[in-house]
């Protein structure tokens, strides 16, 4: 069964790790990238989901490998969002319902805003689709 195409989606730290890396899933974010530089979908992030990209790759690979990071997810077809008061508002009342990781809360706040599906990998998020707060795209 194939999955279902969104017009928007918003990508978790772990998707774009899985990308960079590739990890399992990364085909699928390339496929969704390729979709969004032809105009056919809109990709968002949080900025606390990019911090969260590059504290951890500063953490395994240094500095300068995370600067690089950085240039190359600024060239990507992502809109970056701020933490806004709203956003963040959203973010804690997901986090006061769920047992999540705060930066995945941002995430899931983006994608409800948005109205758009999550891409991630990260099982933190299984209740949040148990619970309908969400769609999910699963890497895979």
């Amino acid at each position: 069964m194939a999955e279902p195409e969104y017009k928007r989606y918003v990508l978790d730290s772990y998707a774009l790790i899985a990308y960079f890396e590739g990890e399992i899933g990364s085909e699928q974010v390339k496929g969704i990238l390729e979709q969004a530089i032809r105009g056919e979908c809109e990709l968002t992030m949080s900025i606390i989901n990019l911090g969260e990209v590059l504290y951890i790759v500063e953490r395994e690979r240094g500095l300068p490998h995370a600067q690089k990071t950085l240039a190359r997810i600024d060239e990507l077809p992502i809109n970056i969002i701020d933490a806004d008061r709203y956003l963040t508002l959203a973010a804690a009342h997901i986090k006061a319902q769920h047992p999540i990781a705060y930066a995945d809360c941002f995430a899931a706040a983006l994608a409800q805003t948005k109205e758009a599906a999550l891409i991630t990998g990260d099982p933190e998020f299984k209740r949040l689709e148990v619970d309908a707060l969400l769609p999910i795209v699963w890497l895979k």
